[in-house]
């Protein structure tokens, strides 16, 4: 399988679409296409980029493009119960909510663009972007309070999922815009940053050099 991606620092489908194939525990490998550039045009055209946006899945000689897409498809490969909670409960929430993210926040969205190079921690945020991040908090606590709590690992559903999958760039907005949580969500957010394949996303995107204007907020510091 090959997965075509945007530049790390920016594009949170091209995480999403990542990690999903890290979960899948399948083999593939990984293509870089810069935003913004002659070569990101030309991709386009060529077909690697049939929608003309990120993240693109080639398996079989056939692409897969959206990152929920490729969840499903990626779960369909490698064991729905990688990717989903076994009880129906949860598997029920777990789906909710990530339909819920593939499809909405768009206050946060637009308010708090991702930009993992630099933080903002006099970011001052509009009522929106609150109601997002408040509606995520709610989100977040309930699916730790009703299923993840009492399990080994720290995530969501307890072990890594495609919940997790689709609210990782959320948890890097939270954490470089200071947006408020509470207490359970903070834990479950401080357990996403150190995941090993978050820790390594983030530290390929701070080597990235293609700085894009239109990511850049006022305020910002270098992360």
């Amino acid at each position: 399988m090959k997965l075509i991606i945007a530049n790390r620092a920016y594009s949170s489908w091209s995480l999403r679409g990542w990690l999903a194939a890290k979960l899948s525990g399948l083999p593939f490998s990984c293509t870089l296409v810069p935003m913004d550039t002659p070569e990101w045009d030309s991709g386009a055209a060529k077909g690697e980029i049939p929608s003309g946006k990120v993240p693109v899945l080639w398996d079989g000689g056939e692409p897969v493009w959206d990152s929920m897409a490729i969840v499903m498809w990626l779960a369909d490969k490698g064991g729905h119960d990688r990717f989903w909670p076994r009880d129906l409960h949860a598997r029920k929430l777990a789906y909710a909510m990530s339909a819920e993210m593939h499809a909405g926040f768009l206050g946060l969205r637009s308010g708090c663009p991702m930009n993992l190079k630099l933080r903002f921690p006099d970011f001052a945020a509009s009522p929106d972007v609150l109601a997002d991040a408040a509606r995520i908090d709610s989100l977040w606590d309930e699916a730790r309070t009703r299923f993840g709590e009492d399990l080994d690992e720290p995530y969501l559903f307890g072990h890594f999922s495609a919940a997790d999958v689709m609210y990782a760039p959320v948890v890097y907005r939270f954490a470089h815009y200071g947006l408020p949580l509470s207490d359970r969500s903070r834990t479950y957010l401080e357990a996403m940053l150190a995941h090993p394949w978050m820790q390594e996303w983030q530290a390929e995107a701070r080597a990235e050099t293609w700085p894009l204007a239109r990511y850049l907020v006022e305020g910002g510091i270098p992360a």
